[in-house]
C-alpha cells in the first residue's frame, strides 16, 4: 500500500472511530414496569405490552430495556417500588392497575407514567380530563367497574328465576353502584368484601348459607391472581358466577364479560413507545376500550345443571365446549 493511501485510510478510520464509540456508548432507554401482582399472573398481558412496543419499533433487549417491579398482591409495597424506579431515572413508567398508577404518580411529576385502569381515572385522581390528561400521566381505561351492571344483567338472562345474587368485591377498589340495576331486575344483592384469600372463603361460605342463586365477582387485580381459589370456591358451592376476564372462563369459570385486557396492555405498549419517541404524555388522550369479550363455558354450565339460552349463546364472542 502506498504511503498516501495508508494515511488516507488511517485518517478515515480515526474519524469514524469517535462516531462508532459514541453510538456504542449511547444508553438504551429503560422502561420501569410496576405491577400489582406477579410475573406469572401478568404473563399474557406482558406479552401484549411487548407486542405494542414491537409494533411501534421497540424490542426488549435490542433497543429498549425493561426493569420489572412486582408487588405480589401487596399494594402497600407499591410506593417503595415506584420510588425505586424513580431513583433509577427510568425513561417512562408503565403502571398496571389503579394502585400502581397512583403510587407512580405520587412519586414523580417529571417521569412520564402510562397506566391501565379498570376504574374511572378521573374519579380516582389520576387525570383531570380524558381528552387532555395534562402533566406526566396518561393511559388506558379498561372500564371494569363501569360494566358491573352489564354482568348482573347477563346473570339474570342466564337464570331468569334468580332472586338473590352474591357480590364479592375488593374493598380497596372503587366500585359502581349496582343496587339500582339490581332493583330494576328484581334482584336482591348480598355483598361481601374480600381483602384476603381467607376473606374469599368466608364470602362464599356466606353465599352458600344465604342460598344465593348466583355470584357476581367484582373487579380487582388480586382477584385475578387468586382466580383459581375463586373458581374452586364457586365449584365447591355449586354457584353460577360471572367474572371480569376471559382468563376465569378459560380456567373453568362459567361466564365473563369485559374489555379485553390484552388489547389494553397492547395499547399501553404503543403509548410507551410514542413517549420514548418524544410525545408528551399530557397530550395523549386516555384510550377508551373498543374490544369487549363475552365468553361462556358450556362444560361448566352443564356441570352446574344449567341450560344456557340460545339467545345468550348467540350473543357470546366465544363459547368454550
Amino acid at each position: 500500500m502506498k504511503r498516501r493511501e495508508f494515511i488516507t485510510l488511517l485518517g478515515g478510520a480515526a474519524a469514524a472511530w469517535p462516531l462508532a464509540a459514541r453510538a456504542q456508548q449511547q444508553p438504551m432507554p429503560v422502561i420501569g414496569y410496576l405491577g400489582t401482582t406477579s410475573m406469572a399472573v401478568n404473563a399474557p398481558f406482558l406479552a401484549a405490552f411487548r407486542e405494542g412496543l414491537k409494533d411501534s419499533g421497540y424490542a426488549e433487549g435490542q433497543n429498549v430495556a425493561i426493569e420489572f417491579r412486582w408487588a405480589e398482591n401487596r399494594n402497600d409495597r407499591l410506593p417503595a417500588l415506584a420510588a425505586d424506579l424513580v431513583s433509577r431515572q427510568v425513561a417512562v413508567i408503565f403502571a398496571g392497575g389503579p394502585p400502581a398508577a397512583q403510587a407512580a404518580k405520587a412519586e414523580t411529576t417529571t417521569i412520564p407514567v402510562v397506566f391501565t385502569s379498570g376504574d374511572d381515572p378521573i374519579q380516582i385522581g389520576l387525570v383531570p380530563s380524558l381528552n387532555r390528561p395534562g402533566a406526566n400521566v396518561t393511559g388506558v381505561n379498561i372500564l371494569f367497574s363501569e360494566i358491573q351492571a352489564k354482568r348482573l344483567e347477563l346473570l339474570r338472562d342466564l337464570i331468569p328465576t334468580a332472586k338473590t345474587v352474591g357480590f364479592v368485591f375488593d374493598p380497596e377498589t372503587p366500585r359502581e353502584d349496582i343496587e339500582p340495576t339490581g332493583r330494576r331486575l328484581g334482584l336482591q344483592l348480598y355483598a361481601r368484601s374480600a381483602a384476603t384469600e381467607e376473606d374469599l372463603d368466608s364470602a362464599f361460605a356466606a353465599f352458600a348459607d344465604r342460598r344465593v342463586d348466583a355470584v357476581l365477582v367484582g373487579t380487582a387485580p388480586r382477584f385475578t391472581a387468586w382466580r383459581m381459589r375463586i373458581l374452586g370456591l364457586a365449584a365447591h358451592t355449586s354457584l353460577p358466577a360471572i367474572y371480569e376476564q376471559r382468563q376465569y372462563v378459560a380456567d373453568g369459570g362459567l361466564m365473563s364479560y369485559g374489555a379485553s385486557i390484552a388489547d389494553a396492555y397492547r395499547q399501553a405498549g404503543i403509548y410507551v413507545a410514542r413517549i420514548l419517541k418524544g410525545d408528551k404524555p399530557g397530550d395523549l388522550p386516555i384510550v377508551q376500550p373498543t374490544k369487549f369479550e363475552f365468553v361462556i363455558n358450556l362444560v361448566t354450565a352443564r356441570a352446574l345443571g344449567l341450560e344456557v339460552p340460545s339467545t345468550l349463546l348467540a350473543r357470546a364472542d366465544e363459547v368454550i365446549e
